[in-house]
Protein backbone atom coordinates (compact mmCIF):
# COMPACT_ATOMS: atom_id res chain seq x y z
CA UNK A 1 0.00 0.00 0.00
CA UNK A 2 1.28 3.38 -1.05
CA UNK A 3 1.07 6.73 0.86
CA UNK A 4 -1.30 8.02 -1.69
CA UNK A 5 -3.58 5.50 -0.45
CA UNK A 6 -3.75 6.48 2.85
CA UNK A 7 -3.18 10.38 2.88
CA UNK A 8 -5.63 12.89 3.63
CA UNK A 9 -5.80 15.40 0.61
CA UNK A 10 -6.54 18.88 1.12
CA UNK A 11 -5.35 19.30 3.77
CA UNK A 12 -5.93 21.89 6.17
CA UNK A 13 -2.14 24.27 6.87
CA UNK A 14 -0.97 27.52 7.40
CA UNK A 15 1.22 29.90 5.33
CA UNK A 16 4.37 31.17 7.45
CA UNK A 17 2.63 34.59 8.11
CA UNK A 18 -0.57 33.18 9.97
CA UNK A 19 -0.56 34.29 13.39
CA UNK A 20 0.13 32.16 16.10
CA UNK A 21 -2.93 32.32 17.73
CA UNK A 22 -4.69 31.26 14.51
CA UNK A 23 -2.59 28.38 14.33
CA UNK A 24 -3.23 27.22 17.89
CA UNK A 25 -7.37 27.48 17.39
CA UNK A 26 -7.21 25.36 13.64
CA UNK A 27 -4.97 22.83 15.73
CA UNK A 28 -7.26 22.77 18.77
CA UNK A 29 -10.64 23.07 17.07
CA UNK A 30 -9.52 20.11 14.35
CA UNK A 31 -8.21 17.93 16.85
CA UNK A 32 -5.16 17.62 14.47
CA UNK A 33 -0.98 17.05 15.68
CA UNK A 34 0.27 18.97 13.46
CA UNK A 35 -0.39 21.56 10.30
CA UNK A 36 1.93 21.86 7.25
CA UNK A 37 3.48 25.19 6.43
CA UNK A 38 3.95 26.40 3.42
CA UNK A 39 5.27 30.12 2.14
CA UNK A 40 3.66 32.23 -0.05
CA UNK A 41 4.24 29.92 -2.97
CA UNK A 42 2.74 27.49 -1.79
CA UNK A 43 6.66 25.16 -1.12
CA UNK A 44 6.50 23.04 2.49
CA UNK A 45 8.68 24.95 4.59
CA UNK A 46 8.15 22.04 7.65
CA UNK A 47 5.23 21.95 10.28
CA UNK A 48 3.84 23.02 13.39
CA UNK A 49 3.19 20.50 16.04
CA UNK A 50 0.72 20.59 18.55
CA UNK A 51 3.84 19.73 21.07
CA UNK A 52 4.96 23.49 19.80
CA UNK A 53 1.89 24.90 20.90
CA UNK A 54 2.37 23.90 24.07
CA UNK A 55 5.92 25.70 24.26
CA UNK A 56 4.50 28.68 23.41
CA UNK A 57 4.07 31.36 26.37
CA UNK A 58 3.09 34.27 24.17
CA UNK A 59 -0.46 35.38 24.25
CA UNK A 60 -0.16 38.75 21.52
CA UNK A 61 -2.11 38.39 18.84
CA UNK A 62 0.58 39.90 16.14
CA UNK A 63 3.15 36.81 16.88
CA UNK A 64 3.59 34.84 13.67
CA UNK A 65 4.33 31.06 13.42
CA UNK A 66 7.35 31.47 11.21
CA UNK A 67 9.60 30.96 14.20
CA UNK A 68 8.03 27.62 15.04
CA UNK A 69 8.11 26.14 12.09
CA UNK A 70 9.80 22.40 12.65
CA UNK A 71 11.72 21.40 9.48
CA UNK A 72 11.05 17.44 8.35
CA UNK A 73 11.78 14.76 5.61
CA UNK A 74 8.49 15.16 2.55
CA UNK A 75 7.70 12.11 1.23
CA UNK A 76 5.41 11.90 -2.18
CA UNK A 77 2.52 9.67 -2.58
CA UNK A 78 4.67 6.83 -4.32
CA UNK A 79 6.43 5.96 -1.10
CA UNK A 80 5.33 2.46 0.70
CA UNK A 81 3.41 3.84 3.88
CA UNK A 82 5.46 1.19 5.94
CA UNK A 83 8.63 3.19 4.75
CA UNK A 84 6.76 5.89 5.69
CA UNK A 85 6.24 4.89 9.31
CA UNK A 86 9.22 3.83 9.80
CA UNK A 87 10.75 7.33 9.44
CA UNK A 88 8.15 9.00 11.21
CA UNK A 89 9.10 6.93 13.86
CA UNK A 90 12.90 7.54 13.80
CA UNK A 91 12.64 11.70 13.17
CA UNK A 92 9.94 10.84 16.01
CA UNK A 93 7.40 13.39 13.86
CA UNK A 94 3.48 12.04 13.86
CA UNK A 95 3.11 13.45 10.07
CA UNK A 96 4.97 14.29 7.20
CA UNK A 97 3.66 16.63 4.66
CA UNK A 98 3.19 15.01 1.22
CA UNK A 99 4.34 16.80 -2.00
CA UNK A 100 4.03 16.22 -6.04
CA UNK A 101 7.32 15.17 -6.12
CA UNK A 102 10.99 15.13 -4.86
CA UNK A 103 11.45 18.31 -7.21
CA UNK A 104 8.31 19.95 -6.33
CA UNK A 105 7.65 20.47 -3.09
CA UNK A 106 3.78 21.54 -3.71
CA UNK A 107 1.64 20.43 -1.01
CA UNK A 108 -0.65 17.88 -1.90
CA UNK A 109 -1.39 15.92 1.43
CA UNK A 110 -0.56 14.55 4.95
CA UNK A 111 0.29 11.22 6.09
CA UNK A 112 0.56 10.41 9.51
CA UNK A 113 0.64 7.41 12.20
CA UNK A 114 -2.34 7.60 12.52
CA UNK A 115 -3.33 6.80 9.11
CA UNK A 116 -1.03 4.19 9.39
CA UNK A 117 -2.23 2.49 12.45
CA UNK A 118 -5.76 2.93 10.84
CA UNK A 119 -4.77 0.27 7.84
CA UNK A 120 -3.01 -1.91 9.86
CA UNK A 121 -3.65 -5.43 8.92
CA UNK A 122 -4.75 -6.93 11.81
CA UNK A 123 -4.29 -10.62 10.41
CA UNK A 124 -0.68 -9.68 10.98
CA UNK A 125 -0.58 -8.05 14.22
CA UNK A 126 1.45 -10.78 16.60
CA UNK A 127 -0.44 -12.84 19.39
CA UNK A 128 2.41 -12.10 21.41
CA UNK A 129 1.39 -10.06 25.35
CA UNK A 130 1.13 -6.97 25.81
CA UNK A 131 3.48 -7.27 28.67
CA UNK A 132 6.41 -7.39 26.06
CA UNK A 133 6.19 -4.03 24.35
CA UNK A 134 4.63 -2.06 26.88
CA UNK A 135 6.53 1.23 28.56
CA UNK A 136 6.86 -0.45 32.45
CA UNK A 137 8.36 3.13 33.95
CA UNK A 138 5.31 5.06 33.84
CA UNK A 139 4.87 8.83 35.09
CA UNK A 140 1.51 9.02 36.11
CA UNK A 141 -0.40 12.61 37.52
CA UNK A 142 -2.47 12.85 40.15
CA UNK A 143 -6.17 14.91 40.10
CA UNK A 144 -5.07 17.78 42.31
CA UNK A 145 -1.58 18.03 40.74
CA UNK A 146 -1.73 22.03 39.57
CA UNK A 147 -1.93 22.17 35.15
CA UNK A 148 1.37 24.15 35.03
CA UNK A 149 2.90 21.04 36.15
CA UNK A 150 1.83 18.25 33.57
CA UNK A 151 2.04 21.54 31.00
CA UNK A 152 5.83 21.77 31.65
CA UNK A 153 6.30 17.98 31.74
CA UNK A 154 4.93 17.42 28.39
CA UNK A 155 6.87 19.59 27.36
CA UNK A 156 10.38 18.82 28.48
CA UNK A 157 9.66 14.92 28.06
CA UNK A 158 7.59 15.11 24.59
CA UNK A 159 4.36 12.96 26.54
CA UNK A 160 1.49 12.91 24.98
CA UNK A 161 -0.21 11.65 27.45
CA UNK A 162 -0.29 11.06 31.11
CA UNK A 163 -2.44 8.48 33.38
CA UNK A 164 -3.98 9.98 36.79
CA UNK A 165 -3.73 8.12 39.51
CA UNK A 166 -5.17 8.76 43.13
CA UNK A 167 -4.96 6.68 46.00
CA UNK A 168 -3.39 3.92 43.95
CA UNK A 169 -6.45 4.17 41.13
CA UNK A 170 -6.53 4.86 37.59
CA UNK A 171 -9.06 7.17 37.48
CA UNK A 172 -8.05 9.27 34.12
CA UNK A 173 -6.37 9.94 30.89
CA UNK A 174 -4.55 13.61 30.40
CA UNK A 175 -3.57 14.73 27.24
CA UNK A 176 -2.35 17.37 25.15
CA UNK A 177 -5.65 17.59 23.04
CA UNK A 178 -7.15 17.73 26.76
CA UNK A 179 -4.79 20.66 27.75
CA UNK A 180 -5.19 22.74 24.57
CA UNK A 181 -9.34 22.03 24.28
CA UNK A 182 -9.59 22.93 28.61
CA UNK A 183 -7.18 25.81 28.86
CA UNK A 184 -9.21 27.81 26.08
CA UNK A 185 -12.30 26.76 28.03
CA UNK A 186 -11.56 27.35 31.30
CA UNK A 187 -9.48 30.58 30.82
CA UNK A 188 -13.40 32.02 29.31
CA UNK A 189 -13.93 30.34 33.06
CA UNK A 190 -11.24 32.14 34.62
CA UNK A 191 -12.22 35.71 33.39
CA UNK A 192 -15.70 35.06 35.04
CA UNK A 193 -14.40 34.33 38.43
CA UNK A 194 -11.18 36.40 38.48
CA UNK A 195 -9.20 32.70 39.15
CA UNK A 196 -5.57 31.70 37.95
CA UNK A 197 -6.44 29.11 35.86
CA UNK A 198 -3.02 28.14 35.29
CA UNK A 199 -3.02 26.93 38.87
CA UNK A 200 -6.25 24.56 38.00
CA UNK A 201 -5.89 21.25 39.39
CA UNK A 202 -5.35 17.99 36.41
CA UNK A 203 -8.84 16.80 36.94
CA UNK A 204 -10.09 19.38 35.47
CA UNK A 205 -8.81 18.71 32.35
CA UNK A 206 -8.30 14.85 32.37
CA UNK A 207 -10.33 12.93 30.00
CA UNK A 208 -12.47 9.40 30.64
CA UNK A 209 -13.65 6.55 30.69
CA UNK A 210 -10.56 4.80 30.95
CA UNK A 211 -9.42 1.47 28.47
CA UNK A 212 -7.08 -0.76 29.45
CA UNK A 213 -5.68 -4.05 28.53
CA UNK A 214 -3.82 -7.17 31.23
CA UNK A 215 -0.53 -7.83 31.12
CA UNK A 216 -1.07 -10.92 29.22
CA UNK A 217 -3.89 -9.86 26.77
CA UNK A 218 -2.07 -10.02 23.17
CA UNK A 219 -1.12 -6.89 21.33
CA UNK A 220 -3.56 -7.73 18.80
CA UNK A 221 -6.40 -7.17 21.51
CA UNK A 222 -4.82 -3.78 22.31
CA UNK A 223 -5.00 -2.84 18.58
CA UNK A 224 -8.51 -3.92 18.09
CA UNK A 225 -9.32 -1.92 21.26
CA UNK A 226 -7.31 1.37 20.31
CA UNK A 227 -9.02 1.37 16.82
CA UNK A 228 -12.93 0.49 18.09
CA UNK A 229 -12.62 3.50 20.72
CA UNK A 230 -10.51 5.83 18.63
CA UNK A 231 -7.66 6.55 21.19
CA UNK A 232 -4.22 7.15 20.85
CA UNK A 233 -2.81 5.14 24.44
CA UNK A 234 -4.07 2.52 27.01
CA UNK A 235 -3.23 1.28 30.09
CA UNK A 236 -1.72 -1.78 30.91
CA UNK A 237 -3.29 -3.17 34.82
CA UNK A 238 -3.07 -5.84 36.93
CA UNK A 239 -6.09 -5.91 38.94
CA UNK A 240 -6.35 -2.08 40.07
CA UNK A 241 -2.73 -1.71 39.93
CA UNK A 242 -1.19 0.28 36.87
CA UNK A 243 1.98 -1.63 35.89
CA UNK A 244 2.62 -0.53 32.22
CA UNK A 245 0.64 1.95 29.34
CA UNK A 246 0.66 1.36 25.65
CA UNK A 247 0.51 3.86 22.48
CA UNK A 248 0.11 3.97 18.99
CA UNK A 249 3.90 3.94 18.75
CA UNK A 250 4.70 0.63 20.37
CA UNK A 251 1.95 -0.69 18.56
CA UNK A 252 3.38 0.24 14.78
CA UNK A 253 6.72 -1.01 15.98
CA UNK A 254 5.70 -3.81 16.75
CA UNK A 255 3.44 -4.77 14.01
CA UNK A 256 6.33 -3.64 11.59
CA UNK A 257 8.99 -6.22 13.07
CA UNK A 258 6.57 -8.46 11.87
CA UNK A 259 6.73 -7.26 8.56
Amino acid sequence: MLVEDIMSRDPLYVEDSTFLTKARQMIRDNHVRGLPVVNSKGAVLGIVTNQDMLRVTSTKSNVTISGYVVPVPTVTGQMDILDAAKLMLKEKIALFPVVESETKPKLVGVVSLLDVFMNIDLGIVPEKPVSEIMTTKVVTTRPDDPITKIWDLMVEKDFTGLPVVKDGKLIGMITRFDMLKGTARISKESERRSVDSKQMPVEKFMSSPLFSVKPDDSVRKATELMLKHDVGRISVVDGENLVGIVDRNDLIKSYLGER
